[in-house]
């Protein structure tokens, strides 16, 4: 399986702009731009996107890691903060709750673990990755 996405950037670096697609158009010429990025400007930025990639995978992986052990979630929610700083990814750190019938604290955590260790975005970016978990 390969999927892609498509960037194009005008001008120059601080004050050009640019819009991202994706194959499958939920991005359909997103704008993006240094004030996107580094500022608070309209569009969306490559760190937001990664935090979205990173965020949904886990929580993939974490359903499937909690149907491995015999447990179904009702729901998963997580937020995954990115650190940029200095050029650099430096840190994603993930937040998750889960409502999961039947599960102890000790399991949730060890799927919890599992997901963040070997969900494909966690294997892909070479930075500091952290988790914190809570059941509801």
């Amino acid at each position: 399986m390969i999927r892609n996405a498509t960037a194009v950037w005008n001008g120059s670096g601080k004050d050009g702009n640019g819009h991202l697609s994706t194959q499958s158009t939920v991005l359909s010429n997103t704008q993006y731009s240094f004030n996107s990025r580094f500022a608070e400007g309209v569009g969306t930025n490559p760190e937001e996107l990664i935090a979205a990639a990173h965020a949904g995978c886990f929580t993939m992986k974490l359903s499937f890691v909690l149907n491995e052990k015999g447990f179904t979630a009702d729901q998963l929610s997580t937020t995954c903060k990115i650190t940029f700083e200095n050029g650099a990814v430096t840190k994603s750190h993930l937040i998750v709750e889960g409502k999961v019938p039947e599960i102890s604290e000790e399991q949730f955590q060890e799927a919890v673990k599992d997901a963040e260790e070997n969900c494909p975005i966690s294997k892909l970016l070479n930075t500091e990755i952290s988790s914190e978990a809570t059941l509801l």
